[in-house]
């Protein structure tokens, strides 16, 4: 299972060399991710796969793909953004360059028109011993100016071929960026296709429609066990800590208090509660860990209040996955998202957008499921939810 980190620092200290081999190093271990799902499904004995299983590969390799883009958009962002520091910087050398340039030419000619004496003839042709030092001190000053600027000069020039040596480097380093990038997009249009016609086979087959509620309950048991190690992790007394201040600072109370008061995740309806869910068609009952909302493809997914988020990963029957610590031993989980905006580590607000609605993980379109977890323990987000007028 892949915890994606994420790549844009919220600590805002590392600078722009760091930031890059940090999104090269999350790049590359997406690449790795997708490699090894690539290599488990090639090694599937295909007579055993189900249409199930077949999906939810399908689904991860979305997820996956899905997150390597905008790791490469991120990337690709912050590379622009070099570009156009290096260009200014070069803009601006190149001004003062020109300025330098044309002063110490004026000096060389007037020097040359006036055929001025030497510095030691103007000393020695001084009226007065007063006036001798006046002119020796004077002369000192002018020399010393003429010297700066022409070492001025020479540093703008290696300056400038540096900043131009590292702006081709940033050019080449985007269209890299753009190429694959656009690589990857052909890759999930592709990949939705082989979905399209999977989620077809399956909705038309009760066998495989049992099968994927398999993939449901292992899904479930992958969504305890991580819930469980993040509840152990010793991050999460540094993380107690951030939260606390997070609260002092946005004048919030604690996740417990604010039961039948926390704003809805997402637009839309509630179609599955929590809690035993009856399948009329398959006739088998399925437990619901939270809550399934129906609303539209692509809209806005927020926390249901500020916290540090811990995970982002893919799980069977779930799709991709966020969970946000909210401190005290809560926490909040949202399910089948995409186009994540935020990252592991980072600090969140409720009113953020942390994704969209999507259907990672989903064989009945775009919903958004959504769980909130107490000391351990599966809660009904109905009772923690503010009543809609």
């Amino acid at each position: 299972m892949l915890l994606i980190s994420g790549l844009l620092s919220q600590t805002g200290t590392r600078d722009y060399e760091d930031e890059l081999k940090y999104q090269t190093r999350a790049i590359n271990q997406l690449k790795t991710e997708i490699d090894r799902l690539h290599s488990k499904i090639r090694s599937t004995d295909k007579k055993m796969e189900t249409a199930a299983s077949r999906l939810s590969n399908l689904d991860e390799e979305l997820a996956l793909i899905n997150q390597l883009i905008n790791q490469l958009k991120d990337q690709e962002k912050r590379t622009r953004a070099k570009i156009d520091i290096t260009k200014k910087d070069i803009d601006a050398s190149e001004v003062e360059l020109k300025n330098l340039r044309e002063r110490y030419a004026k000096r060389i000619q007037s020097t040359y028109k006036r055929g001025q004496l030497s510095s030691l003839e103007k000393v020695f042709s001084s009226a007065t011993w007063r006036q001798a030092v006046y002119r020796s001190e004077y002369l000192d000053i002018i020399s010393d100016i003429e010297t700066k600027m022409a070492k001025r000069i020479n540093t703008l020039i290696i300056n400038i071929s540096r900043q131009k040596l590292e702006l081709e480097i940033a050019l080449r380093e985007n269209l890299k960026l753009t190429r694959e990038k656009e690589s990857q997009h052909k890759r999930v249009r592709d990949t939705k296709i082989r979905r399209k016609k999977e989620l077809y086979s399956l909705k038309k087959d009760k066998k495989a429609l049992a099968s994927y509620i398999e993939e449901k309950r292992a899904g479930l048991k992958q969504m305890e066990t991580l819930i469980k190690t993040i509840l152990e992790d010793k991050a999460r007394f540094e993380r107690e800590e951030r939260i606390r201040r997070q609260q002092q600072v946005l004048k919030t109370k604690e996740f417990k208090k604010l039961k039948t008061r926390l704003p809805w995740p997402a637009e839309g309806r509630i179609i599955a509660k929590f809690g035993r869910q009856w399948n009329p068609k398959l006739k088998t009952t399925t437990e619901n860990p939270g809550i399934d909302i129906k609303g539209k493809p692509g809209s806005p997914i927020r926390p249901v209040m500020n916290g540090v988020v811990t995970t982002i990963t893919y799980i069977r029957g779930y799709g991709t996955t966020i969970i946000i610590d909210h401190g005290s031993g809560f926490y909040s989980v949202y399910s089948h998202v995409t186009n994540i905006q935020t990252h592991v580590d980072s600090e969140v607000r409720t009113g953020d957008v942390i994704a969209y609605m999507g259907d990672s993980g989903s064989i009945n379109g775009s919903k958004l499921h959504f769980e909130i977890w107490g000391k351990g323990q599966k809660l009904d987000p109905e009772k923690w939810l503010a009543k809609k007028k």
